[in-house]
């Protein structure tokens, strides 16, 4: 009866951990990647609402805060740049989380 010497057997279990890692790696960087998409995703809904709740209420030169109760570890800040054309002005939003620096910046063109 002939069987698998140790040294075929530690190749293989070396081969299979090799498989194992690698697979392991690239299930962990595409879930970080996942993750940051998620979060990137969520602070530009966000943003956008805080841009509709501005243009509703009137847009102050240069307005901010944060987005309290429902999010208030994010912060936020609305200012308006004139542009080339006299009708038009530009504003930009930046959405921002301070403790690990993500922010979203969204420009918006509005009419006098």
């Amino acid at each position: 009866m002939r069987g698998f010497t140790l040294l075929e057997v530690m190749v293989a279990l070396a081969i299979l951990a090799g498989v194992v890692l690698t697979v392991l790696g690239a299930v962990n960087y595409h879930l970080t990647i996942i993750a940051a998409e998620q979060d990137s995703t969520s602070l530009t809904l966000l943003a956008r609402a805080k841009l509709a709740e501005l243009e509703i209420q009137g847009v102050p030169q240069m307005s901010e805060g944060t987005l309290e109760p429902a999010h208030p570890e994010l912060s936020w800040q609305a200012e308006q740049f004139p542009t080339e054309l006299p009708v038009l002005r530009k504003l930009v939003l930046r959405v921002w989380r301070p403790s690990d620096k993500r922010e979203v910046v969204l420009e918006r063109y509005l009419t006098k």
